[in-house]
């Protein structure tokens, strides 16, 4: 039997901890150093974006071959993206609520970090792009491709042969996956460190009141809102984080929620759901349901409103509300997507400064760990509340979830 300080040593979540604990450390006292730790973040997420199109196509041509009643699957879909409508939604007006009650742009500009927000606010004066957002998202491009092969393969009669030979090649591609993962505390180092030491601590100080609100408000949305759906399909949303706090630690290392998104999809079938749902719903969701995201945008639109003194009716306000219901769906799969979605808003908006956005870049970093956090960990619930409601649910064996 291994020794207790060897099982720790050598367990993952304490590794990426103490990663993250150094790189901190590190970002704080030796920032020059800590900025040339970029390109460990950078290319550990490289190489599980790698990683990414090949599980999902597998994961999905395997689920829905598998499954012997297509009009499940069709039904599956539907409720996924109705599921994702209504949660975002519920998450964009509870940013819009707290973002009105708390107020946090009314503080003094004088002194606040601007930095240079010309290249977000040209783009976002195109306005919102539907064919460029799917061109632009692999992802989504691989997921629908899967879903026609995976209908293809389910009628043809060679279907068994099919499987036979994909199953193998998705547990090869998952073991490869798995040794890949060990590299998750250098990924998550080099990550942390090069946000500390660019940007440094004292550069949140003074937009340490939005930062705070957008934090208490994820926090408050995963509790309150995804705990109690997960409460209602007799589910546990500690336990459920506790599952997947690996996960949670190298997307907070990260600030890529797509770092662990095969991961997620492995775990979530170790927790009970079906192959079919999880394929299915995790990779639409990281297209569809991004919780954190639009708890961010809404709130980051009334901040600037407020920055500025501009007053907005109940009216404008659910103008707001519907037109983020649209331009949230387009914040993934483009890196700086997040701003040039909020740049679309405020330009569709027409009350509200674009070039407020240069306030927002300084802390934008710090809060992008919150965003991505939160968009897994709802991925994952909707996972569960799909596979719940569909049958597609077992008790696992090693992985406790109730």
């Amino acid at each position: 039997m291994k020794h207790p300080f060897l099982r720790l040593v050598s367990n993952l979540t304490f590794q990426v901890i103490l990663a993250l604990i150094l790189a901190v450390l590190l970002g704080y006292f030796y920032p020059a150093a800590a900025v040339k730790t970029e390109w460990m973040g950078k290319w550990f997420v490289n190489i599980v974006k790698v990683f990414i199109p090949p599980i999902i196509f597998l994961t999905i041509v395997s689920g829905i071959s598998g499954m012997s009643n297509l009009k499940k699957v069709g039904r599956i879909g539907v409720k996924s993206l109705l599921y994702f409508e209504v949660v975002t939604t519920l998450s964009l007006a509870i940013g819009i609520f707290v973002a009105y009650l708390i107020q946090p742009g009314k503080i003094d500009k004088t002194g606040l970090p601007i930095q240079d927000a010309s290249k977000y606010t040209r783009q976002g004066a195109k306005g919102f792009d539907w064919p460029q957002f799917f061109l632009s998202n692999l992802t989504l491009q691989v997921l629908v491709l899967a879903i026609i092969v995976g209908i293809i393969v389910s009628l043809s009669s060679r279907r068994e042969k099919i499987l036979s030979v994909l199953e193998p090649v998705t547990k090869f591609v998952f073991r490869l996956l798995k040794y890949v993962m060990y590299l998750a505390p250098l990924g998550a180092f080099g990550g942390m460190a090069f946000t500390i030491g660019k940007f440094g601590i004292r550069t949140l100080l003074p937009l340490a009141k939005l930062m705070m609100s957008v934090y208490s408000t994820m926090i408050l949305f995963i509790f309150v809102v995804l705990g109690l759906i997960l409460r209602y399909f007799k589910l546990n949303i500690w336990t459920y984080l506790k599952n997947i706090k690996e996960e949670i630690l190298i997307v907070l290392g990260t600030s890529s929620s797509e770092a662990a998104l095969p991961s997620l999809m492995n775990k979530l079938e170790q927790m009970g759901c079906s192959k079919p749902v999880v394929g299915l719903v995790v990779p639409t969701g990281y297209s569809f349901n991004l919780d954190g995201t639009s708890i961010y945008l809404s709130m980051a639109t009334l901040f600037l409103a407020q920055l500025y003194n501009v007053p907005l009716t109940g009216g404008e306000i659910i103008t707001l509300l519907l037109i983020l219901m649209v331009t949230s769906k387009g914040a993934a799969g483009v890196t700086g997507s997040g701003f040039i979605v909020l740049a679309s808003t405020l330009t569709a908006i027409q009350k509200i400064p674009v070039e407020g956005l240069a306030f927002l870049l300084a802390v934008d970093r710090f809060m992008s760990e919150a965003r991505a956090i939160t968009n897994i960990i709802g991925n994952g619930v909707a996972t569960l509340v799909i596979a719940k409601s569909e049958g597609e649910y077992r008790l696992p064996e090693t992985v406790p979830i109730g």
